[in-house]
């Protein structure tokens, strides 16, 4: 009872705080509604600086939220691309915020078109616990980089990155420029709820929902990143021995807790047992022991474990035949929150790992007999945030573009098209809305003003009232054709 009320009184000093940021951050907006490229690259070198400095903490704080994970991991999933976002941003922002010229029908000339790229304002970001750091800071690059104010709720379930992040922003950037938000899941209702400019949010789709219908009372923009289950594709005569080990690299790292890991595998019928073989040696190879190898990750609390643990008893109970990865043949069950990757075979839609997002180590094989009937299995379902299709055959490859829908798609690899600089971000349908990254992620947070100009002449007015004269049916006649 003493907890309870404890945490409701620092929820309620959270969202008073909030709110009051919120203000400031309006007022400073208004009075500096178009900074210039100058203010918005020193804003981004002195985000750099303070992630080059205090990346030893950060890889620390990261590995206690999650008990344990790689460092390695998290150096190349969100220390590197957030340093290369930030150097590539740097490298082309002159060029974005050029106002784009557009053409001039001759009925309006002489006149100019031009599209110029405001900010839209105060901008709220709301961050999961996945990947903390490349997820608050990718947005806030685009943000800073569109000229913006910028909010950051942090997740609950990464505490220690949490409060870290928050006094390295607190040290580097005034408060109505960029302030790093904590608080429990009350707070990120109320944060969703500000009248904000526009809202990122990233997590997964029961929650985006929530979101969405909040930021619809304000009106306010939103870009939703989801999740939902992302296909891995064999084709009938790739070389097992490259897809399983590209896929078990994409399901392994941050052990399958991320957004765009491969879901489950749509396998031909014949190789299903041959992928089984090559699945376990490449993934044996890159973990050969899982208890105390620090390279492995373990699942952020005991909630998701326990979840991810239900999945395969009711996959179990349900028929299904599941194999762990486990080459050392270790106890993984005494405390360490760590579950070997687990593949499931003869997974049937009435069990939980093919109805819901796994965001764990556990993959099923789905078998099919031909490509066209692995491309309606993905187009009969929610369309994913990513695909992947692993066969050097250029027909197929096409063939799966143009044929099934995603929110990206990498062809013989997993994950990397995410860390691409110069490719959009983003889910569709069930799996999100909008894009960020590079170019995109300044063109989402800034508005494109439509601008029309004349100088003294004025064409127009042969079309003013009155009607009916010999110029307007001279014009009618070139014009409606």
């Amino acid at each position: 009872m003493v907890a309870t009320v404890v945490q409701m009184t620092e929820s309620k000093t959270q969202i008073q705080h909030t709110h009051r940021v919120f203000e400031n951050q309006k007022k400073a907006f208004r009075n500096n509604p178009m900074p210039s490229s100058s203010e918005r690259k020193e804003n981004l070198k002195r985000l750099k600086r303070a992630l080059l400095a205090n990346q030893d903490r950060l890889l620390e704080a990261i590995d206690r939220d999650f008990s344990c994970r790689s460092k390695d991991e998290s150096l190349i999933a969100e220390v590197m691309p957030s340093i290369q976002g930030i150097n590539y941003t740097l490298k082309n922002l002159d060029s974005w915020m050029k106002p784009s010229k557009r053409h001039v029908s001759v009925l309006f000339q002489p006149a100019s078109n031009k599209v110029h790229y405001q900010p839209k304002g105060v901008v709220g970001v709301i961050v999961p616990w996945n990947y903390p750091l490349y997820l608050a800071v990718g947005p806030l690059v685009a943000s800073l980089a569109a000229g913006n104010r910028t909010m950051v709720k942090m997740s609950e379930f990464t505490p220690h990155t949490s409060s870290l992040f928050k006094e390295i922003i607190e040290g580097m950037f005034p408060e109505d420029l960029v302030s790093v938000i904590t608080g429990e899941a009350d707070v990120a209702a109320d944060f969703s709820r500000r009248p904000f400019d526009h809202l990122l949010f990233t997590g997964s789709t029961s929650v985006g929902k929530l979101v969405m219908r909040a930021a619809a009372e304000n009106l306010t923009p939103v870009t939703l990143e989801l999740g939902g289950k992302s296909p891995a594709v064999v084709s009938p005569d790739v070389p097992l021995s490259d897809a399983a080990q590209r896929i078990a690299f994409g399901k392994a790292i941050n052990a399958g807790q991320t957004c765009v890991a491969p879901d489950y595998v749509l396998c031909p019928e014949d190789r299903v047992q041959a992928f089984v073989d090559e699945f376990r040696a490449q993934a044996s190879t890159m973990y050969p022991s899982l208890r105390d190898n620090d390279d492995y990750t373990a699942i952020i609390n005991e909630r998701q474990y326990d979840r991810l643990q239900s999945y395969l008893e009711d996959a179990r109970a349900k028929g299904a035949e599941v194999i762990e990865i486990n080459p050392a043949n270790e106890n993984m069950k005494d405390g360490t929150r760590k579950i070997p990757l687990t593949l499931v075979l003869n997974a049937t839609e009435d069990m939980k790992v093919m109805q819901d997002e796994i965001f764990g180590p556990i993959l099923p094989i789905v078998t099919y007999t031909d490509l066209d009937d692995a491309i309606h299995y993905i187009n009969e379902r929610p369309r994913p945030l990513a695909l992947y299709f692993f066969g050097y055959d250029r027909a197929q490859q096409e063939h799966i573009i143009d044929q099934t829908h995603s929110g990206g798609m990498c062809i013989n690899d997993a994950l990397m098209h995410v860390a691409q600089d110069d490719l959009p971000f983003g889910g569709v349908g069930d799996s999100g809305m909008g894009h960020y990254h590079g170019k995109e992620g300044f063109m989402t947070f800034s508005h494109q003003r439509a601008i029309f100009s004349k100088q003294k002449f004025n064409s127009g007015k042969f079309v003013y009232a009155p009607h009916g004269t010999a110029a307007h049916k001279m014009i009618y006649k070139l014009f409606i054709r």
